[in-house]
């Protein structure tokens, strides 16, 4: 057999260590997609009759389909060369060729179980919100979910570390991902998830050199999602938002703390619902000086459940990380993936800071 040559495509150059290539149906065609996965011995995934199966039968939900009858609808949309149907996509941190519907389908197979939940208006107005999320702890699950639910056409993502065994009570994630950025495993997690989904990745986290940017710069972000461990940086991405107009939630994982500042509807409004004045701000920000006393006033002791009051007094002594857990971290992720798509969806009224204590809804505690 002749020796193919491998023609790669400008769509498939500068590859991030997150980057899935695209293989269209003129890459088929013309020899690329075959010379490129005999090139990698890549592993190849081919379901695309099972998801045509499923198209077919959703566009006509009323209609009782017959095995035969699904498997000739089927047949007739795939053509002659089934192979070029749709797109393929190489995973390169897996070596594996997954061949999927084109992005149209794709979105309407994925989101269909949305419907009436979401409706189809809806889903297209997410489609084309931009979404950044500081902090891949328990930012990870927050940037998954809002991928699930196909929450934003964009999400922008940022952490400078890398991932700690420790990390693993609360992160879903593999051990073969050990010491890998937190970044780049979300970022590869979402893009196997939907690879439609543009991510943005900020892997050297959020910086005083690159923060504009991550706000969108000159078009400002439509949300904020901030979950870093930095208490300069979380002042100083909120005083940035402000003045950007951009809304900020945050979840605190403990008793269920969610915190939604709406800056896009008052500019005037105070950083953490006033818990700082604008000139002690200023002046952190001037110095990057902080005063450790000041976490009771971003949460105080009376906002705490009694285990992370006793788990605090021992940092340093008995622990030496910050106490999370992975039932309050998924929860959090849940409830501010909600919250996000209320507040894009334009409703108003979120706004402040609640609590969704489970302990609290059953012993009073």
């Amino acid at each position: 057999m002749a020796q193919k040559q491998l023609v790669v495509s400008p769509q498939i150059q500068e590859l991030k260590p997150w980057s899935v290539q695209r293989f269209s149906s003129t890459h088929v065609a013309d020899g690329t997609w075959e010379a490129f996965v005999e090139e990698k011995e890549a592993t190849i995934i081919d379901t695309i009759e099972d998801q045509v199966a499923e198209l077919v039968q959703m566009r006509r939900p009323s209609y009782a389909w017959k095995e035969n009858e699904v498997t000739l609808a089927v047949r007739a949309r795939l053509g002659e060369n089934p192979e070029q149907y749709g797109v393929w996509m190489y995973y390169p941190w897996r070596n594996a060729m997954v061949h999927l519907l084109d992005e149209a389908e794709y979105r309407e197979v994925r989101t269909n179980r949305n419907m009436h939940k979401i409706s189809a208006t809806e889903q297209g107005v997410l489609a084309k919100k931009r979404i950044a999320i500081a902090g891949m702890s328990v930012g990870s699950g927050i940037a998954l979910t809002l991928a699930l639910e196909r929450i934003g056409g964009e999400l922008i993502i940022a952490d400078y570390d890398n991932l700690e065994l420790s990390n693993m009570n609360r992160l879903r994630t593999s051990v073969v991902n050990l010491s890998l950025p937190k970044a780049t495993i979300v970022a590869r997690e979402i893009a196997e998830l939907d690879p439609y989904i543009k991510v943005t990745v900020f892997e050297e986290g959020v910086t005083h050199d690159n923060i504009d940017e991550f706000l969108g710069g000159d078009t400002p972000i439509d949300l904020l999602l901030e979950e870093c461990d930095n208490f300069i940086m979380k002042l100083k991405l909120r005083w940035e938002a402000r003045k950007k107009g951009i809304p900020v939630v945050m979840d605190t994982s403990d008793r269920g703390l969610i915190d939604v500042e709406r800056f896009d509807l008052d500019d005037s409004m105070e950083l953490f619902h006033g818990r700082f004045s604008d000139e002690e701000i200023e002046q952190v920000l001037e110095t990057e000086e902080w005063n450790p006393e000041w976490l009771f006033r971003l949460i105080t002791p009376d906002e705490l459940s009694e285990r992370m009051k006793f788990s605090m007094s021992e940092l340093n002594k008995t622990i030496s990380r910050w106490p999370q857990l992975g039932s309050e971290v998924i929860m959090g992720a849940g409830v501010a993936a909600q919250l996000s798509r209320m507040i894009l969806l334009g409703d108003n009224q979120i706004t402040g800071r609640k609590f969704v204590d489970v302990s609290g809804f059953f012993m009073d505690k």
